[in-house]
Formats: structure tokens, C-alpha cells, sequence
């Protein structure tokens, strides 16, 4: 075989040897701490079903009704205190404020009105007609006549006019002189200014460049020396990084890469694996172990309980049906056929006898009454036609009359 073929990784290999020595203890311990959480598990689930197929049904049913009848009693509730407070809300503040404002306000408020329009408003146009007029007369007018004639005038020729002729005859002349003056002695003073002002330039200019260079060598040395002082101690610095890295990789990183790769990977390994096919063990056993007592609970329970009913309740049960439910509903059948001809031959004869009565009390003058039953219409004498509003008429009597006649 060429031996640059590549070869399977071999799980049992000797740099696996680790998960091989814990393999077994780690399935056998785990199968028995899980092995009890698989029955309660699975314990637990039958009983959800049982609960959710058997008891959970009834129950929403049961609460479903009892959410329905206290919505109902609430909403009669709710509806007979909305009933009573409408009625309270009515009686007591509605009927005696409507009339309150009908029979009390109203009134008030026409009265107010008609006061208020037949004698006050008269009156207060009147008012403040009177006290338009006086103000005008006391008080604008003075002031119109002392503002017009007494204040404008003064203002006008013993201000104005004074001052207007100060300002061109006196203050013009004086200003236009001051300011000759006052630009000649600005631009002395410029010039004087002017030449000290670019002899300081000058100076400190000298100045200034002699301190720059003096400064400028200085500051080139010690930006020298500082840089050659920074260069060291990056030097020194990336060295000590250096150093503590290579520790930290040496002391730390690689003992945990280590032991992450070699221990903690193929125990984790080793454990998920083995908790899962504990898992499936226990499942196993646990149905084994539901088989078994669904079993025993067959054999020790069913199978008596349904040779008892087969043999025991069933007879029985025919037995009752047939020697006393079935003679007893025969004879309740009977009873009530009975009753039920009894009441129907009461009733026709109460039918018959209201009946012979009528006929009896109206005769034949009137129809029969609306609801009550017509006999066989009655047939005349001397003619096959039936009336069937017509009473049977007595033969004898006809001719009792004929022989009182002949006689």
C-alpha cells in the first residue's frame, strides 16, 4: 500500500488512548444518572397525555361553561345596576334639574332679558352718553385749546425758532474752525506716530530673529537627544513585550491549547456521546419497563374485570332487562294507552253532552257556534233538500193541526 495515501483517523488510536480509558466508566455512570431521568421523563409524559386526553377536555368544557354563566350573571348584573342607576340618575337629578330650568330659570332669564333690554340698556346709552359729553367738555377740549394755543405757539417761537438760528448763525462756523484744527493737529500727531511706531518695528524685528535662531539650535538639540532617548526606550520596551508574550504563549496558552485539544475535547466528546446513548438505553428499558407493568395491569386488572363483566354483569343485566325493565315498561305502555282512550272518550263526551245542550238552549234560529261540531244536517217536510240550519220539525204536530182545522 503507497504510504502517501491518507489513512482514516483511527478513534482507538494511541493519541486517543484517553477517550478509550474513560469510554466505558463514562457510558456506565452517566447511563445511571440518567437512566432514573429517563422514567420520570417518559412518567411524566404518559401522565400529560392521560391528563390531556381524559381531564383536560372536561375541564376547559367545565370552565368554558363557568366563564359563560359569570359573563351572564355579570352582564344581568351589570345591566340591572345600569337599570337602577339610570332610574336614580333620572328621578333624582334629570326630572328636577329639567324643571328647575323650566319652570324656575326660564322665567328668570326672561325677566333678566326684558330688564335688561327694556331698562338698562335705555339707561346705559343714556349714562354714557351724559359722561361722553361732560368728558368731552372738561376735560378734551381744555387740552385741544392749551395744547393748540398755548403750547404749539411757545414751542414753535421760544424754542424752534431760537435754536434754529443758534445752530446756523453760531454753532456751524464754530464747528467747521474746530474741525480745520482738529485735522491738522491728527495728522501731526500721525506722523510723529507713524516714525516712532516704525522704529519699534525695526528693532524688535532684530530682535526677534536673533532670539529665533538662538531658540532654533536649542530646540534641534533637544529634540536629538529626546529622540535618541525614545528610540532606546521603544527598544526596551518592545523587547519586554517580546518577553512577556513568549512567557504568556509558553506558560499559559499552549498548557491550556494542551490540554483543551488532548483532555477537555475528548472527555466533552466521550460525555455527549455517552449521555446520548444513555439516553436511547433508558428509553429501552423504560418502555420495556411500561410494557411489562401495562402487562401486569392486563393480566392482574383487565383481563378479571372483563371475564366479570362477561360473565357476571352481562347475565345479570339480561336478566334484570328481561324479567322486570322490559314487563314494567309493558305495563307503564299499557297504563298510558289506557289513560290516553279514557281521556279521549271524556272528552267526546263532554263534546257530545256541550253539544245536545246548545241545540237544546238556541234551537235551529241560529248557525252553530264558531269551534263547537254540526250534526247531520236536518231534511223538511214535503222536499228531499236539506237546510242545514233548519231543527228537525215534529210530524205529529202537523197533523194535529190539520184535524183542528177539518173540525
Amino acid at each position: 500500500m503507497d504510504d502517501r495515501t491518507p489513512q482514516p483517523l483511527d478513534r482507538y488510536a494511541p493519541e486517543t488512548a484517553l477517550t478509550r480509558l474513560i469510554r466505558i466508566p463514562v457510558r456506565i455512570v452517566v447511563l445511571v444518572v440518567v437512566l432514573p431521568v429517563r422514567m420520570v421523563w417518559d412518567l411524566l409524559a404518559a401522565g400529560w397525555h392521560a391528563v390531556d386526553r381524559t381531564v383536560l377536555p372536561p375541564l376547559r368544557r367545565a370552565l368554558e361553561a363557568s366563564v359563560g354563566a359569570l359573563g351572564r350573571g355579570l352582564e344581568w348584573l351589570f345591566a340591572s345596576v345600569g337599570r337602577v342607576l339610570g332610574w336614580l340618575i333620572a328621578g333624582l337629578v334629570l326630572i328636577p334639574l329639567r324643571w328647575l330650568y323650566t319652570s324656575l330659570l326660564t322665567p328668570l332669564g326672561h325677566g333678566l332679558r326684558w330688564i335688561a333690554t327694556a331698562l338698562l340698556a335705555p339707561a346705559a346709552r343714556g349714562l354714557g352718553t351724559g359722561l361722553a359729553w361732560l368728558f368731552t367738555v372738561l376735560v378734551v377740549a381744555p387740552v385741544v385749546g392749551l395744547w393748540r394755543y398755548v403750547l404749539v405757539p411757545v414751542a414753535r417761537y421760544g424754542v424752534a425758532v431760537p435754536l434754529v438760528w443758534l445752530y446756523g448763525a453760531v454753532l456751524t462756523p464754530v464747528g467747521r474752525g474746530t474741525d480745520w484744527v482738529l485735522g491738522k493737529v491728527w495728522d501731526a500727531a500721525a506722523w510723529v506716530v507713524g516714525g516712532v511706531w516704525r522704529g519699534t518695528v525695526w528693532v524688535l524685528g532684530g530682535v526677534w530673529q536673533g532670539a529665533a535662531w538662538v531658540l532654533g539650535g536649542v530646540g534641534r538639540g533637544l529634540a536629538w537627544v529626546l529622540g535618541g532617548l525614545w528610540r532606546g526606550l521603544a527598544a526596551v520596551g518592545r523587547g519586554v513585550w517580546v518577553a512577556v508574550v513568549w512567557l504568556v504563549m509558553t506558560l499559559l496558552v499552549a498548557p491550556a491549547s494542551w490540554t483543551y485539544r488532548r483532555i477537555l475535547t475528548p472527555v466533552g466528546r466521550e460525555i455527549a456521546e455517552a449521555v446520548q446513548v444513555a439516553w436511547r438505553i433508558a428509553g429501552y428499558l423504560s418502555r420495556a419497563v411500561g410494557r411489562g407493568i401495562a402487562w401486569l395491569a392486563r393480566y392482574l386488572i383487565g383481563v378479571p374485570a372483563a371475564w366479570a363483566y362477561r360473565t357476571v354483569c352481562t347475565p345479570v343485566g339480561h336478566l334484570v332487562r328481561d324479567g322486570l325493565w322490559a314487563p314494567a315498561r309493558r305495563a307503564a305502555a299499557e297504563a298510558g294507552r289506557a289513560a290516553r282512550s279514557a281521556l279521549a272518550t271524556a272528552r267526546e263526551t263532554v263534546r257530545q253532552a256541550r253539544r245536545d245542550a246548545w241545540h237544546a238552549l238556541v234551537g235551529g234560529a241560529g248557525g252553530a257556534r264558531s269551534g263547537e261540531p254540526r250534526g247531520v244536517p236536518a231534511r223538511t217536510l214535503g222536499s228531499t233538500t236539506t237546510v242545514p240550519s233548519a231543527v228537525q220539525a215534529s210530524e205529529t204536530s202537523l197533523l194535529g193541526e190539520k184535524l183542528v182545522k177539518r173540525g
